[in-house]
Order: C-alpha cells, then sequence, then structure tokens
C-alpha cells in the first residue's frame, strides 16, 4: 500500500525534537486541561466534533496557546514570528513537526492533540491533518493509508482494558497509537502492529511526544508479525470491523467478507495468550436471519478462554451504512455516487441474510478450566467508565465461583458490593413490597429483581458471617425450615455473586 498521496510525516528518529517540542507545549499550557480553559466547554466538546468555528472563535488573540491552537488543531497557518515565540521553529521544522507555508506562515504538519493519561498525565496524540476525529462530520481525507486520531471507539477500548501489571501488551492494529500509550503505563514490553506503514510511524511519533518509552513496531496484518511461539499477558485491539462492500479505508475496512475480521482476531488470540492473559477487543459482528446472534458469537471463542461478551448496540442496516457513508463524508460528494455506494452495501447485507449489525466488547481470558465460562449478553444500557477494574472483578468472581459448590458458598463469607441502593417497587400503603430491586450506582450499573430472602441476605452481608448462619437467621424470623432455606437460596447467591452485587471474601 503506498501513502504517496499524503503529506510527509516528521522524522520519527529524532527524540530530541520531539522532546523539546513536548517541553514547548507543556510550557504553554497545550493540555486537556489548559485547552478546556481556554476555549470554554462548548467549544472544546465542538472540537471533538470536528466542529472547528467555536475554537476559531476563541483563539483571535496572540497568546502561546492561542497560538498553538490554531496551529495544532485548528490547521491555521501562523506567522513565523508568532510560532517562533512559542516552539522551537528551526528544529521542528528540519524534523518535518512544521512547514513553511507562503512568505512567512507557518504550518503544522501533523494533528497534534492533547490527552489527559488515567493518572493526569499530559499525553499527545498524533494523527494526519484533519483526521483527529471522525464520525458524523467525515474524515478529513479520503486516502486509503490516513490515519486518524481518538475517537469514542478508542476511548470505550481504553476504558474497558484490564490494568494490572503485565510483561508483555499486543496492541493489534494500533493506529495512532492511543492503546499502546495506555499500556506503556503498566507494561514492560509493548508490542504494536499495523497493517499500515503510515500508522506505526505515527504510533512512534505519539509515544515520543507523550514522554512514553518506544514500542516494538511490526507491519503486518493480525497476528502474522509475531513470532510462532510470542505470547502476552494482554491483547487490545480496535480493529477496522467495519462490515463494508469492499476495503476502502485501512483505519476502518478489514477487507475480509462480512464480520470475519473480527471473528479471526477473537478465534486466534487464544493461542497468544499468557495462561491468565486477557484478551480486550471492539468489534462489530453480523445479525443474520434464522441465526441466533448469541449463539454466533458463542462460536468464535477459542478454546481454553473464558469469555465476556458484551453487545452494546445494535443497527438495522440502513443506519449501519449511512453511519459509515458519513464516516467517510460520502454525505458530502456526488449524489449518484453516495446512492451507488449505498445501494451496493445494501446487496451486501442481503446477499449475505444481514438483518442488522451489532457493536460491542469481547473479553477473552486464557484459562486452565475444564469448563470454561462464555457469557454472551446485550447491555444498552449506560455504564460508568473506567470498567477494566469491573472487568477484572468478573473474572476473578467466576474463578471463584467454579471452585466452590453450594455447600462451599453457604460456608463462604461475603460482602456487598459498595454503591448498591436498594429500591422497594409496590403500591402505596400495602404491607410488603411487590417486589425488591438491588441496584448499582457504579461500573455495569445492573440492577436485579431479589425476594425478601434475597434483600434480608444481601442487606446483611458485612462479610462478618457466613452465608448459611445469616439464612439460617432468616429462616428463625420468617418462620421456614432453614434446610430449606439453605437448599434453595445457593443459586439466587451465585446470581448476585456473578453480576457484582456480592463480592466473596477469600
Amino acid at each position: 500500500m503506498s501513502d504517496s498521496s499524503l503529506p510527509a510525516l516528521p522524522a520519527a528518529d529524532r527524540p530530541d525534537v520531539a522532546a523539546r517540542l513536548r517541553d514547548a507545549l507543556l510550557g504553554a499550557s497545550f493540555t486537556a486541561d489548559g485547552l478546556l480553559d481556554l476555549l470554554g466547554a462548548p467549544a472544546y466538546a465542538a472540537l471533538a466534533r470536528s466542529e472547528t468555528v467555536p475554537a476559531l472563535r476563541a483563539t483571535r488573540g496572540d497568546t502561546p496557546l492561542e497560538t498553538l491552537v490554531r496551529l495544532f488543531l485548528l490547521q491555521q497557518p501562523v506567522p513565523h514570528a508568532r510560532v517562533a515565540d512559542v516552539l522551537p521553529v528551526r528544529e521542528c521544522l528540519d524534523a518535518g513537526w512544521l512547514r513553511s507555508v507562503g512568505s512567512d506562515g507557518i504550518a503544522a504538519s501533523v494533528d497534534v492533540r492533547p490527552y489527559g493519561g488515567p493518572d493526569g498525565e499530559d499525553w499527545f496524540i498524533v494523527s494526519d491533518l484533519g483526521c483527529a476525529v471522525g464520525g458524523a462530520g467525515g474524515i478529513g481525507s479520503r486516502e486509503e493509508g490516513v490515519v486518524l486520531g481518538v475517537g469514542g471507539a478508542s476511548t470505550t477500548l481504553a476504558g474497558i482494558t484490564v490494568r494490572a501489571p503485565v510483561g508483555a501488551a499486543l496492541d493489534l492494529g494500533t493506529g495512532s497509537g492511543i492503546q499502546a500509550l495506555h499500556a506503556a503505563r503498566h507494561a514492560t514490553r509493548v508490542t504494536a502492529t499495523d497493517l499500515n506503514p503510515r500508522a506505526l510511524h505515527i504510533t512512534a511519533l505519539t509515544l515520543a511526544l507523550s514522554g512514553a518509552p518506544a514500542a516494538d513496531l511490526r507491519e503486518g496484518s493480525l497476528f502474522q508479525p509475531l513470532r510462532p511461539d510470542e505470547t502476552f499477558d494482554l491483547i487490545v485491539s480496535n480493529p477496522p470491523f467495519v462490515i463494508s462492500p469492499g476495503a476502502r479505508l485501512t483505519y476502518r475496512d478489514g477487507g475480509m467478507g462480512g464480520d470475519d475480521l473480527c471473528r479471526t482476531l477473537v478465534q486466534e488470540a487464544g493461542e497468544r495468550l499468557s495462561e491468565g492473559g486477557f484478551a480486550q477487543f471492539l468489534a462489530n459482528w453480523q445479525h443474520v436471519e434464522g441465526e441466533d446472534w448469541q449463539d454466533r458469537l458463542r462460536s468464535w471463542v477459542p478454546r481454553g478462554c473464558d469469555a465476556w461478551i458484551v453487545q452494546r448496540e445494535v443497527q438495522d442496516v440502513t443506519q449501519y451504512a449511512e453511519l459509515w457513508l458519513r464516516d467517510a463524508g460520502d454525505h458530502r460528494g456526488d449524489l449518484a455516487e453516495y446512492q451507488a455506494r449505498y445501494d451496493a452495501w445494501l446487496d451486501e447485507f442481503e446477499a449475505r441474510k444481514v438483518k442488522a449489525v451489532g457493536f460491542g466488547w469481547i473479553t477473552l481470558r486464557r484459562t486452565a478450566a475444564a469448563e470454561p465460562s462464555i457469557l454472551v449478553e446485550e447491555w444498552p444500557h449506560p455504564v460508568e467508565q473506567p470498567l477494566g477494574g469491573t472487568v477484572q472483578a468478573h473474572f476473578a468472581r467466576l474463578d471463584y465461583l467454579r471452585g466452590h459448590d453450594d455447600a462451599a458458598l453457604l460456608d463462604g463469607r461475603f460482602r456487598l458490593t459498595p454503591e448498591i441502593v436498594q429500591e422497594q417497587v409496590g403500591l402505596p400503603g400495602a404491607e410488603d413490597p411487590e417486589h425488591v430491586v438491588l441496584r448499582q450506582n457504579r461500573g455495569m450499573r445492573r440492577a436485579t429483581t431479589v425476594d425478601t430472602v434475597g434483600a434480608g441476605f444481601a442487606g446483611v452481608c458485612d462479610g462478618s458471617l457466613s452465608a448459611g448462619r445469616i439464612l439460617d437467621a432468616i429462616a428463625q424470623l420468617v418462620g421456614e425450615d432453614p434446610v430449606v432455606l439453605r437448599d434453595r437460596t445457593p443459586a439466587q447467591i451465585r446470581l448476585l455473586v456473578e453480576q457484582g452485587f456480592l463480592d466473596p471474601l477469600q
């Protein structure tokens, strides 16, 4: 693949210049917090939608920060003297971060966007000009090898990723390098791969400008760049998952038919995971006539892996085609060409008997368990990011439940998870509620209906008494046979543990 029609990129082998540029950017408060203070929330949010007019209006002055916003975020030429007051211009021109325009102008060669790390780190995401975000506004270039910055999918994946310290992490399909940047915080070694060599180059720039360690960058598709015996403790991928007729744009169209790319990625990840290692992906999947979508996804899970798959959204085929046509900016071009592309998309879906497309998260964990657990669920409701800790706790609870039969469960002690509230639902004035709902205010924000025994049990779980002793006390209060209560309650306890309402105390 050639990207000769795209602008030349800054040199990736000039860490000295990247370090000086980083210092200058930080010195001018060109950070996520600095931008918010300068622009205000509405203009800052508009930038994330690729709308620049509010930011242009907010940067009419000549302060160093306004100069940098116009240069790197708004891609406006700035007089040489103004840039020289803020940046090491000669070095940045030599290394390709900046370029001369007109008689006395300086312009950016790439988009450089401040990004706040999870612990307050000041990072910078590099991408092609006009391509920091996509979405309904359309990207700034339709070139095949274009590299986008951070969008909603990128931040979603970063938020759900388990952040335990690991030896080796793999960012597969690295793009602008945002997942590799996050992984560098808690992985000793980070390997980043991409089919697009321009993406690898930009990842190197993102890491250098963010002050992060360099990654092992390898060109190739899926797991092809890896050695046969190479395994990882963490694999993350925001792959080119768009189901489309043909591979027009490298960053989003995988070039395989239907959802084959996502299926292949998931199926091949198992043998690349170290024992206990996690693989986490965003994916699209087809809803095919006459087939259960959950069964389709279960068939993707490789042997020797637990899986938690969450469908977050479903779009019918017309909504899906329109979304991605707009992402490519096709709606702004020739109407007949737009309609022809739309028609081709629907032809593709019709041929495959696809009625809708699902989007969501897939998490695998390598396990030695004789019977791995596969949970496939639909959860379109709001969640609280980051969810990495929630994901890790989910699999830890699986291990606990797998290792405890009902007798062991009743001998165990549990604590009600923090931020759980109880709601009683029933008619006003009624002596007893019709049902009781436990609701999480954190993480997945689940709600579950429990009976009065379940509500009473959860309410007194503070870790001081075993489950069996609590049930015996409840049986005495309600006048029920304790043996019967012990026999029928473990299933409800298991559900409360699995869904994160109760934490087992090991």
